[in-house]
């Protein structure tokens, strides 16, 4: 049998063969290349599509909370204030000697001429167990000035066997003996005949003061129980915590009680507040 002649020469077979390879290793590097495009396409969408550390800080940083509701108690205000001294009185306070709490019905000053000069010696206020109010039902819907001018309801304060309190407040430092002088020149002149008893009340209550340095802010009580009963505590640091006296004497009692309610007191703009207090309780 004869050899059969290819219409094509050998080297043309062997440039084809070569061109094969070629494009299939050119289709080769085209397909790789391709698929390294396209993941790395689908990389960079992912990637676009995915935030980054910082950009999920600042979302979370600027995200938008509700403010959480904040509650604020209010304080009770437990002291008023004596506006011409400032001296604070507390509305409420328990005493040593006292068997319940007693309630501030007013306060005021005490000013002491001098050389024609008004000089504050001491801020006051009053204090009362708040059953008193209920012993002056004949004065409800009174006026502050129909209180004030009335001896009659102060009377009746007095005579009514339930604890009251007047607190002095020093602004000034002052000489014991000369605050009992004070004291005892407005006391004395109110008890027209006195008896031994109420001498002997006096000499108790002069020896209270007497030597006794009294510093600005010393607190004086002069409480009374009943209408023939006192006592007397100072404390120079805080509520007393104990009774520094006891007067016996009605007499005593009650013209101490007139010095400071009576038709000619000693501090007016103290009964002023008083009265005020005592017509408003009494509405």
């Amino acid at each position: 049998m004869g050899v059969v002649a290819f219409p094509f020469s050998s080297s043309l077979l062997l440039t084809n063969s070569i061109s094969k390879q070629n494009t299939k290793v050119q289709a080769k590097r085209y397909s790789t290349a391709t698929i390294q495009l396209s993941s790395l396409s689908t990389f960079t969408c992912i990637h676009s599509l995915t935030p980054t550390f910082c950009q999920v800080k600042k979302r979370h940083l600027s995200t938008n909370f509700p403010a959480k509701a904040s509650s604020s108690v209010g304080s009770v205000e437990e002291y008023t204030v004596e506006p011409a001294t400032s001296v604070k009185f507390q509305k409420s306070l328990t005493l040593p000697g006292c068997s319940t709490s007693l309630t501030l019905l007013g306060s005021g000053y005490r000013e002491k001429k001098i050389a024609i000069i008004g000089v504050k010696v001491y801020a006051a206020g009053f204090y009362g167990n708040e059953s008193i109010i209920e012993t002056l039902n004949a004065w409800k819907g009174r006026s502050s000035s129909d209180i004030q001018g009335d001896s009659s309801l102060y009377d009746s304060i007095f005579q009514a066997s339930l604890e009251k309190s007047l607190q002095i407040v020093l602004v000034r430092d002052v000489d014991g003996k000369t605050f009992w002088d004070a004291l005892d020149e407005a006391i004395s002149p109110r008890i027209k005949v006195p008896e031994p008893v109420d001498e002997s009340a006096l000499s108790t209550f002069r020896s209270i003061f007497q030597g006794r340095p009294l510093k600005k802010g010393t607190l004086i009580f002069l409480t009374w129980l009943d209408p023939s009963k006192m006592i007397v505590s100072i404390s120079s640091d805080g509520l007393p915590s104990a009774v520094d006296a006891t007067i016996n004497s009605t007499n005593v009692t009650s013209a101490l009680f007139d010095v400071f309610f009576g038709n000619s007191p000693v501090s007016p703009s103290l009964k002023t507040s008083v009265s005020d207090g005592l017509a408003l309780l009494l509405k």
